[in-house]
């Protein structure tokens, strides 16, 4: 039978997971803009960034924080301008008429690969950047642990949550996939980097706003 306080916890991660932020923002604007391959690759980095607080935390992380209670605001300007920049990017693409196109076939696989890469550093480095990742392990997971808990009820807290988020994330990819179908107007292209665009810098906003 499964531990309650664990169920609990399983509940509150997919809640947590399946609430749009920074993250699915990204995984969004990269899957319309680059297909599958580029949402899963910002899925992919996002969840090694999980993978990485986690570890983190079971270190001592919370140690080291508190060493510097300001971190976690300077973290949130960070990934706030990181999310505004790449939205910027997509407004001055948008601005010059520098919208993807579809690979030819003979190009594909070498596109598919590029996008891959550079969807999974975006990925990683906006969840590094990203404190709500930070507080969710450093506040929220040790609500749910008992006075001692054992270093294997802490890895299946951590792999529970990589895995949902993981799982999440690529699930908007496959769904916008076909969507992008839509979009192979360059008229429409362009009108897609600008609405992106806009989004990514509106939310970058308001992350700053709730870091002051």
């Amino acid at each position: 039978m499964i531990d309650p306080f664990f169920a609990a916890y399983l509940s509150f991660a997919l809640l947590f997971a399946v609430t749009p932020g920074a993250t699915t923002a990204l995984v969004v604007r990269n899957t319309l803009a680059g297909g599958r391959a580029a949402g899963f690759g910002t899925a992919a980095g996002a969840a090694l960034a999980n993978a990485t607080y986690a570890a983190a935390t079971g270190l001592g992380l919370a140690t080291v924080l508190g060493h510097w209670p300001g971190a976690l605001s300077g973290l949130r300007i960070a990934g706030a301008c990181y999310l505004g920049g790449l939205g910027a990017v997509g407004l001055w693409r948008a601005a010059r008429h520098n919208v993807r196109q579809p690979p030819a076939s003979a190009d594909r696989t070498g596109e598919t690969t590029r996008l891959r890469r550079s969807s999974f550093r975006q990925g990683l480095t906006l969840n590094l950047l990203n404190p709500s990742i930070a507080a969710f392990y450093l506040s929220a997971v040790p609500s749910f642990l008992p006075a001692r808990p054992s270093a294997g009820r802490l890895t299946a807290m951590a792999a529970a949550h990589v895995i949902i988020a993981f799982g999440c994330h690529s699930t908007w990819a496959m769904v916008l996939h076909g969507a992008r179908r839509v979009f192979h107007v360059p008229g429409r292209q362009r009108w897609l980097e600008i609405g992106t665009g806009l989004a990514l810098i509106g939310l970058a906003a308001r992350i700053l706003l709730r870091a002051r």
